[in-house]
């Protein structure tokens, strides 16, 4: 990953880190507004993307929701002071998180090589499935399957049969937010765009034949998954 790349997940994860704590400690109290995207850019001396990086991960989180027209508020928590997940999603966390580390060695390298191997046809369907996806987000359709296949396309284009038969072995359970359908980020349209809005810089790189690129785009919208998913483990152990 890009010294570029590391710097805007480190930075990303302060803000959320310091955000966070503000609305644990109550500083920020259920139904404060957040600051403007301006005034956190100021704040945190970062750029708009990584504060709409962190604030995309808060809201996928439940800890903030957007009010159309009005701006980004404090939401209402649970008893826990956190998201309530069921037995079956808690049980789910710990290989959510190996299968996204194992995800990110294997598919960052499958993105690398799908870069300089990739067919006209293959990249065809990987444009193909990340259209899929946006059509279902502007409808407000399930997204899971489109975005696996967007990444078995990218398997596929490598052209090396063990990637693909990995993700057929994992099916549709490698793309997390399937196995936790209570999480807000199943349904956030906000979310699933940045989701998508990563995709289209993984296609962008391979489109490009730039494997490097690819392998770092691949990385980071792997890390950033399991940000979040390491946050719901801390939750489960506070």
């Amino acid at each position: 990953m890009t010294t570029m790349g590391r710097g805007r997940q480190r930075l990303a994860q302060q803000v959320i880190d310091q955000l966070r704590a503000q609305i644990e400690t109550g500083k920020l109290k259920v139904g404060d507004q957040l600051p403007t995207e301006p005034q956190l850019e100021a704040a945190f001396g970062v750029s708009r993307t990584v504060v709409r990086e962190a604030i995309a991960d808060l809201r996928a989180a439940g800890l903030v929701k957007p009010v159309q027209g009005k701006g980004v508020f404090v939401a209402e928590q649970t008893a826990r002071g956190e998201l309530a997940l069921t037995p079956v999603e808690i049980k789910s966390i710990p290989e959510t998180l190996e299968l996204l580390e194992f995800r990110m060695a294997a598919e960052g390298e499958a993105a690398a090589i799908a870069a300089y191997r990739r067919t006209a046809a293959q990249e065809a369907a990987i444009a193909a499935a990340n259209r899929k996806m946006a059509m279902l987000i502007d409808q407000g359709l399930p997204t899971v399957e489109a975005d696996y296949e967007f990444h078995m396309a990218i398997a596929a284009a490598t052209n090396n049969r063990f990637y693909v038969d990995v993700l057929r072995h994992f099916g549709a359970r490698t793309i997390p937010r399937g196995q936790f359908p209570t999480l807000p980020e199943a349904n956030d349209r906000a979310y699933l765009e940045k989701v998508h809005a990563e995709h289209v810089e993984i296609l962008a790189a391979i489109a490009d034949q730039d494997p490097e690129r690819a392998r770092q785009a691949m990385r980071s919208h792997m890390m950033a998954s399991q940000r979040r998913y390491r946050f719901l483990a801390d939750q489960q152990q506070e």
